[in-house]
């Protein structure tokens, strides 16, 4: 591990991985002693058209021959962030069309947050247990996992935690309810999907009392479970959809998108209500703009449940308990966080990249780009039978 890695850059964790990495190209990374390193993490489910994606990779270039950062968000008409907000209103159902684009998930997020408590009025917020929404000090405080945030209050108050799927606690949701904020399938929990039409069931009752309801689609979102966007799983529509890791191709951005009556609330009482300098980055506009049309251009959205299947197919073992998660948001369970630690790390000295999920330490994440093959699929997926093989004996 790179000495330096530790000492000038802040860490997050005790224990970094530490590789190294040369280059990384489709479905691979490289580290620097050349040793290829098969992606079923994709980034964290960000790079969703692989590493060094073609168009992307153009359409950065040919925006960097134009220009680049020119005025804070929103003053400027800049092609990029237009042409890539007018597309993404055509594949959203109505009323979603009109969508404020910032640099990350949780910032989309506390924007997500504000527009909430100024379309309604109102100040509570609610949540879920075991929820991850960020970590900026909004998205903490609707963090439902205290451990990871004692040490960080006081938070934002007027906070108030349901638990997913769990159709009694939709009582919590009333008139004093700015807004109900959820993720369409819970990641740090465990690629938790809704049940018994759960979702539309938090709709009708924020519809009753007025509450906003935000859909959290920063993991689901972008193709990688068999829809462009993960609620559309669920027939039923948000009043703010929150995005971001794989709608950039690899780019930092985030977004979130409601109606235009709501959203334009932000401009007015007072002015300026939300405001980035670098939201709606053009070259970052353009990376999104290119793997939008990639994404939705090409088969690959489609293909998502036809890889699920293949890697339930494949991925059967005793120390599997279950795979749970659709598409290509997977994680696969075993029985403890030890024997989850130890297929991980053995399978990156193999040669496979794997990743642990926030809150859940049995799960094995397996969010690899859309991009990946059939062929790369069985590869990593024999990996992970030699390691668990080894582990069982």
């Amino acid at each position: 591990m790179n000495n330096d890695f530790i000492k000038y850059q802040a860490q997050t964790s005790a224990y970094p991985l530490g590789m190294e990495v040369s280059h990384a190209i489709g479905s691979y990374i490289f580290d620097t002693k050349n040793k290829k390193h098969l992606d079923f993490v994709a980034g964290v489910s960000a790079c969703s058209l692989g590493h060094q994606p073609p168009r992307v990779n153009q359409a950065i270039k040919d925006q960097l021959d134009k220009y680049s950062h020119v005025m804070v968000y929103g003053e400027y008409s800049q092609s990029p962030a237009v042409e890539y907000c007018k597309l993404l209103a055509s594949f959203l159902p109505a009323p979603l069309d009109k969508t404020y684009l910032v640099n990350s998930g949780t910032e989309a997020i506390e924007g997500a947050l504000k527009l909430a408590r100024r379309v309604t009025g109102r100040s509570q917020l609610i949540s879920c247990n075991n929820a991850y929404h960020g970590n900026t000090m909004g998205s903490l405080s609707v963090m439902g996992f205290e451990e990871r945030k004692r040490i960080f209050r006081p938070l934002i108050p007027d906070v108030d935690f349901i638990t997913f799927n769990n159709e009694a606690d939709l009582e919590k949701i009333t008139t004093k309810t700015a807004g109900i904020l959820l993720e369409t399938i819970q990641g740090g929990a465990g690629f938790i999907q809704p049940q018994n039409d759960f979702l539309k069931k938090v709709r009708e009752r924020c519809s009753k009392v007025g509450a906003i309801m935000i859909l959290d689609e920063i993991q689901p979102g972008f193709g990688r479970t068999g829809k462009l966007f993960g609620f559309q799983n669920y027939d039923v529509v948000p009043d703010i959809v929150v995005m971001g890791k794989g709608m950039g191709g690899g780019m930092p951005v985030g977004a979130f998108t409601a109606s235009s009556e709501m959203m334009d609330l932000l401009s007015h009482n007072p002015k300026l209500g939300h405001i980035t300098t670098f939201g709606g980055h053009p070259v970052i506009a353009a990376a999104c703009l290119a793997t939008l049309r990639e994404i939705t251009e090409t088969s690959l959205i489609a293909d998502t449940l036809a890889k699920e299947k293949l890697f339930r197919t494949l991925l059967v073992h005793p120390l599997i308990k279950e795979i749970r998660g659709k598409g290509l948001m997977l994680a696969a369970m075993t029985e403890s966080a030890t024997i989850t630690n130890e297929v991980i790390l053995r399978c990156q000295d193999k040669g496979l990249i794997l990743f642990w999920l926030l809150f859940e330490g049995c799960a094995i994440r397996i969010t690899p780009p859309l991009t990946i093959t059939e062929d790369e699929i069985r590869e990593g997926c024999a990996i992970m039978l030699e390691v668990m093989n080894e582990i069982s004996i």
